[in-house]
């Protein structure tokens, strides 16, 4: 039972000394931990008409428009409104690739493969954000 109490004892008082230890953490640069974070600047999404240029030959294409109240899920993706090969010619949009019309294994399907139905998995939209540090990657042309 005095075992019991003594852990008990040093967990309780570790537990303080950590506590009370807690607002002289500083990070690498030398803030301190508990300042308020600043809130992001507000980044619009570019809109490009024509598409965004890639920077090596199988990127993946950027979405040159806003997608944040496209809904994608097991039931509805609302990029095939204006990407399925029924609708692209109607409104002007490039069709979906015919890779993702492919399985695994190679066999050709009637609907897009469910490995490529979660558009945002590999097209991202573009912000116009300024680098965060300095780039010098050139794609190939």
């Amino acid at each position: 039972m005095k075992k019991i109490a003594c852990v008990s004892l040093a967990a309780i008082t570790s537990l303080l000394f950590s506590a009370a230890s807690q607002s002289d953490v500083k990070s690498l640069r030398g803030d301190e931990l508990n300042a308020m974070a600043k809130a992001p600047e507000k980044l619009e999404i570019m809109n490009v008409k024509g598409g965004i240029e890639r920077s090596y030959k199988l990127q993946p294409p950027m979405v040159p428009h806003e997608v944040d109240k496209y809904e994608i899920n097991l039931k509805v993706n609302g990029c095939l409104t204006c990407h399925s090969e029924k609708t692209y010619e109607e409104k002007k949009a490039p069709k979906v690739g015919d890779s993702h019309y492919e399985n695994r294994d190679g066999k050709i399907l009637k609907t897009i493969s469910s490995r490529r139905y979660f558009c945002n998995q590999c097209h991202a939209p573009q912000l116009s954000a300024d680098p965060l540090v300095q780039n010098n990657f050139q794609g190939a042309k």
